[in-house]
This record gives C-alpha cells, structure tokens and sequence, in this order.
C-alpha cells in the first residue's frame, strides 16, 4: 500500500521539482484559486466514507462513493485531497480495521497522521427512491465542526446530490469560492449508476477476485470510464496479465487527469513483457509533465535496456532526490559501461554510504575497480612507461540498473498542487492585465479538456485582477454554455461583446440561437464571428451547419 508522505516533506521535494519544470502543467494541476505558496498547508482535505442509515447493507457501497465523487470536485475546485489508498494507510498505521468507523477523537488522530486541515464526515439514508444526506466538515486545528450540510434527491440522480454536497462543502471552507452550483452539478464524469456502483465495489473489494470482476462489469457498462479503467488496468497489472494491463490502461485520454498515473503503469507494464520502447514513451509522458525522480528513472531504465545511453537521465533522477541509493546506483552503472570510471566509483560510494548493506553495490565496486585502467609505472632504465597487467576478475556478476514499481499517487497529486501554487505567487507579481491574459489561457486550456469547473475557476480569477476582461467573459459563457444555464450564458456573452465584440462569445450566442431555431440570428452572430476571424473553424462549421438548414449568412 501506497503511503502519503508528510506535506513538509513534499514541499522540499517540489523544490527541487520546480527547477525541473519548464512550464505549467497541463495534466493533473489543481486551478491556481490562493496565489499564496503556503496555502497547501490549509487545504488538505480528509473525506470519509459516509455512515449507512438506511438499515440496507446492501447499499453500503453508496457511503464509499462519497470520498470518491467528492474527492473529484473538491480537487476541481483547488483543494488537496487525499485518496482512499491514504486513508487506508492511516489506519494501518493505527492499528484500525479497513471497515474501521472513526470515533471523533480518532478522526482527529487519523487527519493528524494525514496532515489534513479538514475532515468531511457524513451519513445518508434512503426510503421511497429518494436519498437524505447529511454531512458536516471538522476543521483540525480548531477543533471545531461545521453546522450540518443537508441535500435529498431521488437515488437515480445520486451524482447530482454529490456534486451539490462538493459544492457546499467547497463554500464552507472557502467562503471566496466563486464558481456557480451549476457547474458543479455538470461537471463530466457521470456514468450510469449501475457501472459506478460496480466500480466503487470493485474497489473496495478485498479478495482480488471479486475486484476483477466488478471492474470488468463497470468497463463493459461504460467503456470510456477512465477511473474504472485505471483500478481495472492496476488490477490486472497487479496479477501479472501485463499485456491486458497496458491496453486497458492505453485506453484513457492523454488528456485525462489520470493519464499520467496510466501512462507510469503502462510503462511498467510494457517493461515487465520486454517491450522497452514502449515502456520509454509511456514513462517519457509522464516525465514532461511531471519530472518527479521515479519517472525520469525509470524513463532512463528502459531506454538503457535498449542499449542506448541514459546517463543525462540516471543524473536527473539523482539531482531531484540525492538521497536515493538506487539512483546513485543506477548512475553508477551507466557510468561504468560507458567508461567513465571514476564517475562509477563516486556513485556506488554514495550508494553504500545511504544504504550500508546494499548486496549488490559492493559487487559493482569490485567490477569497477577491475575494470578502471592500472596505473602506469616508470621503468628502472628507461623514462617511458608501460603499463602494469590487468588483474583478472572471476566474478559473473553483470548490474543492471533498478527500476521503481511503485507509483506513488499522493506525491504526484502533491507535487502537482504545490508547483500550481507556486505558479499562482508569481503570477501574482506580473501587471493585471498579463495576469488576466495567463488566466483566461489557462481557463482556455482546462475548457479543451472538459474541466468545467477549473474553467470557470480561472475565467472568475481573470475578472478579478481585471473586471473589463471581454475574453474572461467570453469564457464565462462558455461554462455557462456548457453547465446548461443557457440564460447565464447569453447575459455573459453580451457583456463580452459590450466590452469589446469577439469571435467566441458571438459564436456563444449563435450556438444558443440555433439551439432555439432562430437561424436566421444565428447566422447574424456566425457572420459577426467570421468578419472578426475569417478562418476560425469553429465558425465555419457552423456557416455548414446553418446552411444543411437552408439558412445562409447575412
């Protein structure tokens, strides 16, 4: 099982991390809502599984959908939150049973182990098709829990009360926490609830069995869902079946948020059936947009098994975390095919010196020292010289360099929201109008990947360093377009377009025009888009759009 390190001990490491990065993340970053390089400290959120009233064990499933659903949309609205596999840990750690349900005093030990600032606990029953849930969020360092935060809904629309709940509990502990319930309430990732249920079974099954079968079911229910894909893919790469492994796992966009965990266990996957560059490109992914130490070693590793060079790559994983004797062993083995002895030989040290009983590093000693050039001696006659004979080595032992099987999830998830604060503080520093421009791309950016909630995020961060910002209203209607709030929408576009007219907030309004079948507004609107930017394709799909109607532009 996976630990979640300290956050004391992730800020160092992103340290070193941020030198590594050379430009914002594009997968798996947290929306920049608190400018402040701190702020991690007081936004580590603990949801726990929520307690069964309903007196049906078999809809116990439902309370250990709740962490699942609202870690998601917590994490979309800039909170660090700690997954099930960390939770477990915890109470490992604390000697409490998996099912273990926490008195108040050991949620508080549990948060504590956690480094959590707050804990979401809750309960929920269900009668006549309808489910009640009641949650409420203890704060860790004072001591103090919120006032109940209470939704119902009919069963069938379980997400809508869960992504409602997020929302709450997101103004609760952040009361400037400005995205609209409506965005929340259609943020992606719904699937049929019988594939969800499965899929929260299956991973919180505990034979690995029933785990297998239960995701299998919530893949064949919903093909392109990607959580059920990852733990299926983890699953079968955990009972060795590595080749279903790496195409299970092929299957999740590169723009999911998941995609980088994916792409680490596709590598190991591919390294594991021999396929090395296969492995490299999936470790290589992973690594431009998250250089943490493991990856970029085991990106060197498999580019090494190929006979190719990778060096520069061992001396990057050894840069990031100089106390790992296995990079500095793996450097030492590069080092020493390729000749540079001397460079070895300073490795291996500090790989003995971190890890004093290493087996094989005093074997790899032996094979430098046999292998670096003997001294040259002078002669008693002549002043030239000639060198002395090789000793002769016995040994059968050929190193191979180490690679990492354990994918930690916790310190990416970390990394990645620290580095996306320390984005936000020098953002900060730049003039508001940069400011605005650098929020609305990254606004831009997260609405290609269909992250609405982190779209909105950045589009309102924009409107607030900079309230004439035409493209952040734009942007704004795009969500609004997007979440359903058709009204919203229209207003946000009009006020872009009063601002300063541009292409994406009338094609906002021709889009919601056509909608309602007023083409010939529509194509008023498409006709204004185009005059701004002829080429803009998004306008001139939808001039053939107009047209299949037999509406032409004005």
């Amino acid at each position: 099982m996976q630990r979640l390190l300290p956050l004391r001990s992730i800020l160092l490491r992103c340290s070193l991390l941020a030198l590594l990065l050379t430009a914002a993340l594009s997968v798996s970053a947290a929306p920049s809502q608190n400018p402040d390089p701190a702020a991690p400290a007081g936004r580590v959120v603990l949801v726990l599984p929520f307690d069964n009233r309903s007196g049906q064990p078999d809809l116990a499933w439902i309370g250990e959908s709740f962490p699942d659903t609202l870690n998601q949309r917590l994490t979309s609205a800039g909170f660090l939150t700690i997954s099930r596999d960390d939770r477990q840990y915890a109470l490992d750690h604390l000697g409490f049973p998996t099912d273990f349900r926490p008195t108040r005093a050991t949620t508080i030990r549990i948060a504590q182990t956690l480094d959590a600032n707050y804990v979401v606990i809750g309960s929920y029953n269900i009668a006549n098709g309808r489910i009640s849930v009641q949650a409420q969020v203890l704060e860790i360092n004072n001591l103090r829990k919120s006032s109940p935060i209470e939704d119902s809904t009919e069963l069938a629309r379980l997400f809508d009360v869960q992504n409602s709940l997020a929302w709450m509990i997101a103004r609760h502990i952040d009361p400037h926490f400005n995205v609209a319930q409506q965005t929340f309430l259609a943020a992606p990732g719904q699937v049929k609830l019988s594939a969800f249920e499965n899929y929260i079974r299956g991973i919180s099954s505990t034979t690995p069995q029933e785990r297998l079968k239960r995701l299998q079911l919530a893949v064949q229910e919903a093909p392109t869902y990607t959580a059920a894909l990852l733990a299926l893919g983890k699953t079968q790469y955990a009972q060795r079946d590595y080749d279903h492994a790496a195409n299970t796992l092929s299957r999740i966009p590169p723009s999911d948020r998941r995609a980088l965990e994916a792409s680490f266990y596709t590598g190991l996957a591919h390294f594991n059936s021999g396929h090395y560059a296969e492995a490299e490109k999936a470790f290589a992914f992973v690594a431009t947009r998250l250089p943490l130490p493991e990856v970029v070693n085991n990106q060197a590793v498999a580019s090494s098994r190929q006979g190719h060079n990778a060096t520069a790559l061992f001396q990057r994983a050894v840069a990031a975390d100089p106390n790992d004797p296995d990079y500095h062993y793996n450097l030492a083995v590069s080092l020493f095919r390729h000749g540079d002895f001397a460079g070895a030989q300073r490795e291996v040290d500090q790989t003995l010196e971190l890890r004093p009983k290493d087996t094989e590093a005093p074997e790899l000693k032996a094979l430098i020292a046999y292998g670096r050039p003997a001294p040259i001696a002078p002669t008693a006659t002549s002043t030239t010289t000639q060198p002395t004979a090789k000793p002769t080595s016995t040994s059968s032992f050929e190193p191979l360099e180490r690679i990492r099987r354990t994918y930690s999830e916790a310190t990416f998830r970390q990394a990645a929201f620290q580095l996306d604060q320390m984005r936000a503080a020098r953002m900060a520093t730049l003039p508001p109008a940069e400011q605005s421009t650098q929020y609305v791309q990254l606004g831009r950016d997260y609405l290609a990947q269909g992250l609405i909630p982190e779209a909105e995020q950045e589009f309102q961060s924009a409107l607030t360093v900079n309230p004439d910002s035409a493209e952040a209203r734009a942007g704004l209607a795009q969500v609004r377009e997007q979440s359903g709030d058709h009204a919203a929408a229209r207003t946000e576009a009009q006020a872009s377009i009063k601002i300063s007219p541009n292409a994406q907030a009338y094609l906002v309004l021709a889009r919601l025009e056509l909608n309602e079948n007023e083409t010939s507004a529509s194509a008023a609107d498409v006709g204004r888009a185009l005059k701004l930017e002829p080429t803009n394709t998004a306008a001139l799909g939808m001039k053939q759009a107009l047209a299949a109607r037999g509406q032409s532009l004005p």
